[in-house]
């Protein structure tokens, strides 16, 4: 897993869906099982640009 820095861009929720192509419920789903990592900025969600990269590598590497 990567560090996310400050300069890592901070995605809005649909955002994260567009990128995954799920839905709202199972992006909260993966942020409150702790699979993708996710901040709260003033009571906003914000997910980290790195944080969908590593998810979606992680995926790749286990069906592999």
């Amino acid at each position: 897993m990567t560090t996310t820095t400050a300069a890592s861009e901070l995605l809005k929720v649909p955002e994260v869906m567009a990128r995954l192509k799920v839905g709202r419920t199972k992006v909260y789903d993966l942020i409150r099982t702790h699979r993708l990592v996710s901040i709260k900025v003033d009571g906003c969600r914000r997910i980290p640009a790195d944080a969908v990269a590593d998810f979606i590598r992680g995926q790749i590497e286990r069906a592999a």
